[in-house]
């Protein structure tokens, strides 16, 4: 056993009054001798302060009461295990109270995350956060920007060197990275004003506690009244608790040079048992309370939890409490270190586990970027075909992000290697889209001819040769594929004035000579008129049969003046809503009302309406496949699709209706299509 730990024998047999150290002459020699121990060992740790960090790490390692030299290789080597980690995080947060704020943090998926949000996650921070606590968070969301950042950056060069550019004129702005570049400088600039004032603030803490320990020392070798001495000793424990924050290099040899000391004036103060032996009895008594506290801790399976609070528990013991008596010392600290060790041992298997996700992350990762490899194989043709390949990259892309981090020591390769991998697609993509263009601009001076043919022949009155001419590269029009986009809708609206014109043209001149439209007219009201009375029988058969031979002697009445075809329309809402009444197949009824409608817009000479309608269904039919995807994309936000569900069944039942809609939309078209 060492000097500190003969500091219980001062007790001996015989109780010694403080009156009876208020004399000089009543001192016994064996007292004398004690003080003497105790003033040499003073002098052998004057300059421990300086000790390497090694030392300090040793020290640290056990009880704070108990001298290094004490323990065994194979009990320091235990301790290093467990109780080594505490002592670094508590010298870490020694450094400023509100370090520990950082373990309060939510830990999130910032992988996952797009640029747009981890920028408002960064300038949360900033705004929310003490700056100190959140560098670790600071880091991940800056790496995951730039990478992402950085990956945008590649796409943009691969395009503009795509469309000819050169490579030293790529340039590439983007406000985002602008305001998240002006987040990451205030965060530097109050990182390190804040380290600026913290250092000085270390330095001048440190300076106040080796001033204590001094005087301290000094409290050996002073010849006064016990009482005094011993007052003067607690108030100098009451400034050292108070002494505020030091430098965590320093934090360890410090404290465990401070708690020899104190175990130096205990051993000097073994000439008054009272004084220590309260002492002792209150540190042993808060100590038993903390051992208490960490073994409940030790059955927590909350492991981050437990560690954050054995910190705490391991600061106080080590910088709230001084020693105890040596009866109680191995045994108490014998506890303490064996819940210490149950949590650390229970923290490492948790990060264990977390080591066995983010290796199965690595996997789906690496699947993914195989899967990645076999589109960017297969060389597409046709810009759907590249559509299709383009939204099946877009989707692994986003299964990549969300897939969870990956071993530290391979996230940067597997990084890159998805980069690689996508910059292999997208150069393939970007050179077939350089392909097409140049046949885009064939089609757009194919169109331009075209253009000039109408425009030359709008005005003309050769409506015999001029009409099979228009309606001829108008077919042709149909037939050209795809231009430049910027261009499209410029040279159509070019073209379809040009056409409008010259038959517009035509049917006003023809419609001004035949005054058999206006009589057809006349008829057309009063057959309107009569449907409107009209009584039907309520049989489907019967009824639908009665419509139809009014459609018929509608047709056969002729055509109406241009000015005057409202009536049209009129007749087919009347004739709609008389179909609709029926009780018969709603699909069949429509189809009837649309044939129907067909048979109107269709015109000898004329297809502008049946083009409107074309396009119109067109449209239609990809707005529903639009919804229909949106519904089936919605349908994936649900972990169990149990069709009893009310939502699930409400969402089935809309995709049904719209599909059964789609069909009555296709079938529309193929009957559409029949009449060119």
């Amino acid at each position: 056993m060492s000097k500190q730990d003969n500091l219980q024998e001062a007790d001996g047999n015989e109780e010694i009054n403080i009156t009876e150290l208020n004399s000089e002459s009543e001192t016994s020699e064996n007292q004398n001798d004690a003080q003497e121990d105790a003033v040499e060992e003073v002098n052998e740790v004057e300059n421990e302060i300086e000790a390497s960090d090694d030392s300090a790490n040793e020290e640290s390692v056990t009880e704070d009461e108990e001298p290094v030299a004490e323990k065994s290789d194979a009990k320091q080597t235990k301790a290093d295990n467990h109780v080594d980690e505490i002592d670094e995080a508590n010298a870490e947060d020694a450094e400023d109270e509100d370090n520990t704020d950082r373990h309060n943090l939510e830990d999130k998926d910032y992988h996952a995350m797009s640029m747009e949000k981890l920028t408002e996650e960064f300038e949360w921070l900033l705004k929310n956060k003490k700056i100190q606590t959140i560098k670790s968070h600071v880091d991940e969301i800056k790496s995951e920007f730039n990478s992402k950042f950085s990956e945008i950056l590649e796409e943009k060069k691969e395009e503009f060197l795509a469309d000819g550019g050169n490579e030293i004129d790529f340039y590439y702005s983007s406000p985002l990275k602008k305001q998240f570049n002006s987040l990451f400088k205030d965060y530097r600039n109050n990182l390190n004003a804040y380290y600026k004032t913290l250092e000085t603030n270390l330095k001048a803490n440190l300076e106040k506690r080796l001033e204590i320990i001094e005087e301290i020392k000094g409290l050996i070798n002073v010849e006064e009244n016990i009482n005094t001495t011993y007052k003067h000793f607690k108030d100098l424990q009451e400034q050292w608790r108070n002494a505020g924050p030091i430098p965590r290099d320093k934090y360890n040899n410090a404290w465990n040079t401070y708690h020899h000391h104190v175990e130096i004036f205990y051993d000097f103060l073994h000439l008054n048992r009272d004084l220590r032996d309260m002492d002792f009895k209150h540190n042993l008594d808060q100590k038993l309370k903390i051992i208490e506290r960490a073994e409940e801790l030790a059955q927590d399976d909350n492991t981050n939890r437990s560690f954050r609070e054995l910190q705490v528990l391991h600061k106080m013991w080590k910088e709230d409490l001084g020693p105890v008596d040596r009866e109680h010392r191995e045994a108490i600290w014998e506890r303490f270190s064996n819940a210490t060790k149950t949590i650390h041992d229970k923290r490492q298997a948790y990060y264990a586990d977390v080591d066995k996700a983010q290796e199965a992350n690595l996997e789906k990762k690496e699947l993914i970027i195989s899967k990645i490899e076999e589109i960017a194989k297969d060389d597409g043709n046709t810009h759907q075909t590249w559509q299709k390949k383009i939204k099946a990259i877009e989707a692994l892309r986003e299964d990549f992000f969300k897939a969870g981090k990956v071993p530290l020591k391979v996230n940067e390769a597997t990084w890159a290697k998805f980069k690689a991998v996508v910059r292999t697609f997208n150069k393939k993509k970007n050179n077939f889209y350089k392909s097409l263009k140049k046949d885009q601009y064939t089609n757009l001076q194919k169109k331009l001819d075209l253009i000039k043919i109408a425009e030359d022949n709008k005005d003309s009155d050769d409506y015999e040769t001029v009409t099979p001419l228009m309606k001829k590269i108008q077919n042709d029009w149909k037939q050209i594929g795809h231009v430049p986009r910027k261009d499209s809708d410029k040279i159509w609206k070019q073209f379809k004035a040009a056409c409008n014109h010259y038959f517009d043209k035509l049917h006003a001149e023809r419609k001004a000579e035949n005054k058999v439209e206006f009589e057809a007219f006349d008829k057309k009201a009063k057959l309107l008129d009569s449907l409107k009375e009209l009584k039907l029988s309520g049989k489907a058969e019967q009824d639908v049969e009665t419509l139809k031979q009014k459609i018929e002697e509608w047709k056969n009445i002729g055509n109406v003046p241009q000015n005057k075809r409202f009536i049209e329309g009129k007749f087919n809402k009347t004739i709609d809503g008389l179909f609709s009444s029926l009780k018969m197949d709603k699909t069949e009824v429509e189809m009837i009302k649309f044939e129907n409608k067909l048979d109107n817009l269709s015109q000898p000479d004329d297809t502008r309406l049946l083009d409107n309608e074309h396009n119109f269904i067109r449209k239609k039919i990809d707005e529903v496949k639009g919804e229909i995807n949106q519904l089936e994309n919605n349908l994936q936000f649900f972990t169990n699709i149990d069709e009893t569900n009310p939502l699930v069944k409400d969402v089935l039942n809309n995709i049904e209706n719209h599909k059964n809609n789609l069909a009555l939309w296709e079938e529309k078209f193929r009957k559409l299509k029949e009449l060119y």
